[in-house]
């Protein structure tokens, strides 16, 4: 991907609108004991947050969305919470999929699927397929995905076609992710106050903008999403390069 293609674009109103936003979506568990619940109410919740903060992105020009939904780590939780949210998945595949795919939005799954109980990975390359010919916001789902688990995979298949080490360039690299056409992200989100990657796409969130905000999740709406662009709209991004001199 050249440069060009990473540098900002504007919306209808002239602003600067990052394409891609990736989001690392955290406070689940905080929103649900504050609100005196169980950790998987939070979730719920945190489920019920993401078509409207889709709808707000969508709306303000953004192309690309990733939901950094089930990390690699996340299997070393308790196991009931495991399974709830693997339970949930589910349910939101069987529930959104038809509104999501009636809007246009093509959905993608950014991970590996061979963890995942059979009819849940069915169920995600279901609606991966059905949703493939949408031409609308694209919709990446990072479950069961860490970032460096993603570079070994891609390592072990520039090793395993032969490709020379003299031959490995960051184009090599870049093809052999598990969406090698995704663009870079331009904004990472993450919310609940946190501020740490969490192996979230280490290698192509390399010049990425960062926006962390205090805000649980399942509060996060459009306003909240209006003030990260905002806030997006105001950096300078230099790619390590100096301004140009007038």
């Amino acid at each position: 991907m050249t440069l060009e293609a990473q540098l900002p674009q504007e919306n209808a109103s002239g602003n600067a609108v990052p394409r891609h936003v990736g989001i690392i979506m955290d406070g689940n568990g905080r929103w649900a004991n504050g609100q005196g619940k169980p950790r998987l109410d939070g979730h719920r919740a945190g489920t019920d947050g993401i078509r409207p903060a889709l709808h707000a992105l969508h709306e303000h020009g953004v192309a690309y969305v990733t939901l950094f939904a089930f990390s690699t780590e996340n299997w070393g939780r308790p196991q009931d919470e495991v399974d709830g949210l693997l339970e949930l998945l589910g349910s939101v595949i069987e529930g959104e999929v038809d509104a999501l795919h009636r809007d246009n939005v093509r959905i993608r799954h950014l991970g590996v699927l061979d963890r995942l109980p059979k009819h849940l990975s069915d169920a995600i390359c279901a609606a991966v397929d059905r949703t493939c010919g949408n031409t609308g916001l694209h919709l990446c789902v990072a479950f069961d995905y860490g970032g460096r688990a993603e570079l070994v995979n891609a390592v072990r298949a520039i090793v395993a076609s032969g490709v020379a080490p003299e031959e490995v360039t960051e184009e090599t690299i870049r093809q052999h992710l598990y969406l090698p056409e995704l663009p870079d992200p331009d904004l990472i989100i993450r919310t609940a106050g946190e501020q740490r990657i969490s192996n979230f796409l280490i290698w192509q969130a390399a010049y990425s903008e960062y926006y962390q905000t205090d805000v649980l999740w399942p509060d996060f709406d459009a306003t909240e999403v209006e003030r990260a662009l905002r806030e997006y709209g105001r950096r300078k991004r230099k790619f390590g390069l100096l301004p140009k001199e007038s």
